[in-house]
């Protein structure tokens, strides 16, 4: 079958690299991809959110099944186009429908749906412009650190963990008044902030059976230590090791399962992937957040240790048949980290060109572009490279040792992924 892949990413480049070695893929698109993708897939020059660009492509291509790597064309209802349109209704999407897309779409829809399935979760309260004063009050009533999220999609920015009263409420007031985040923070969540270590979880769901990919630990801090900006991950680990046979049964028992059997009692039908950002506090799980999407960059180190062929999944999903697929995993660990551009997460350079990427290994591209047959960065974050190791810390430098041949003006990369486990 013909399968197109939406989006330009490092996962986008993970999926399609997975996707090609499946007998079952005839040609592979990618729209808008990027200079990796380009190994495995055609890339076409159309935007994620550019319905009618895909549907053409679609028709034109003959393209039987797409997978939507990003959020935004989920939560703008791209399933629902799809379904919608006589000549796509058809195609296979994995991916959420717009109103499953709202577990992301909207922190106050998630936080209402886990309140209503007793999903554990941190205590929270949801205020508007309207109620400025109330989430001054509730502020007040809180202990630091003080967790502020807008409400919608932020591109991974909208989320303030402050330490003083007054800078709180400053935050507070320019994200309802001033808009700070835009449409976004016209609503804000104002949460308990949970102490403890965060990790991954990962289904793939046909709206009644679902498989748990194995779970990964990213790291978001740009510096060494967890310190400095948040960006949107510098490396991951996949499996992790402080989730032993005890935790991963409470994880699936009181998140997991609930969450499924939650979508289906609302009436809510889900093909495709749902990220669970978790954080273990104690000895027990809860959960910090929903996505309807594979994260980036744990899908380099998730979907290198599936054995199965991903095209028999998606098919399996689309056909509501998942529950007649056992998901086989690699032993061995798998660890990325993520080479970025000088000056990210804030002002950076495009435009370098990369050498020392014609290493037999697993370099995923993220943020890169083929300009006159070379590679050239065009974002962030550039590069993820996964190596499989023993342990973590073999894995860690196996990718280390690649990186060490990889350069690009301005390359930097943490040197101390998996320092905390």
């Amino acid at each position: 079958m013909n399968i197109l892949v939406l989006g330009g990413g490092g996962r986008e480049h993970t999926l399609c690299w997975k996707i090609s070695q499946s007998e079952q893929c005839q040609k592979l698109f990618a729209a808008p991809g990027n200079a990796g993708t380009a190994n495995c897939a055609i890339n076409l020059p159309i935007g994620v959110t550019d319905f009618d660009g895909i549907k053409n492509a679609v028709l034109e291509h003959k393209i039987e099944l797409v997978i939507v790597g990003p959020e935004e064309p989920l939560v703008l209802g791209i399933h629902d186009f799809f379904l919608r349109d006589p000549d796509l209704a058809k195609v296979g999407v994995i991916g959420p429908q717009k109103r499953a897309a709202t577990l992301e779409g909207s922190k106050a829809f998630a936080k209402e749906f886990m309140n209503r399935h007793q999903i554990p979760t941190a205590a929270y309260a949801e205020f508007t412009p309207e109620t400025i004063q109330e989430g001054e009050a509730f502020l007040e009533q809180s202990n630091p650190p003080y967790v502020l999220k807008a409400d919608g999609l932020a591109a991974g920015k909208g989320v303030l963990i402050l330490e003083d009263l007054q800078e709180a409420k400053k935050e507070l007031r320019q994200m309802l008044l001033e808009s700070k985040f835009g449409e976004a923070s016209s609503k804000v969540v104002i949460e308990e902030f949970l102490s403890g270590i965060e990790l991954s979880c990962f289904v793939l769901t046909d709206g009644e059976n679902y498989v748990t990919l194995p779970m990964a630990k990213d790291y978001k801090r740009i510096g060494e230590g967890d310190t400095g900006l948040n960006t949107g991950g510098m490396g991951a680990i996949s499996p992790v090791p402080f989730v032993t046979e005890a935790f991963e049964k409470k994880i699936r028992d009181r998140i997991v399962k609930p969450t499924i059997e939650g979508l289906k009692k609302d009436g809510i039908p889900y093909k495709g992937f749902i990220f669970i950002g978790l954080i273990k506090v104690g000895e027990d799980p809860k959960v910090i957040e929903y996505n309807v999407r594979m994260g980036d960059p744990e899908t380099e180190v998730v979907l290198p240790r599936v054995e199965n062929d991903l095209v028999t999944l998606f098919q399996a999903v689309n056909e509501g048949s998942l529950d007649t697929v056992q998901l086989e995993v690699r032993k061995e660990v798998a660890a990325t980290v993520m080479a970025v551009s000088r000056g990210y997460p804030e002002a950076y350079q495009k435009g370098k060109i990369i050498t020392g990427l014609d290493q037999d290994k697993m370099i995923f591209h993220a943020g890169t572009l083929l300009k006159e047959n070379k590679v050239i960065t065009s974002g962030g974050r550039v590069l993820a490279v996964t190596s499989f190791g023993e342990n973590h810390n073999e894995a860690v430098q196996s990718s280390y040792q690649t990186l060490s041949k990889i350069d690009f003006d301005g390359i930097h990369y943490r040197k101390d992924i998996g320092f905390d486990l």
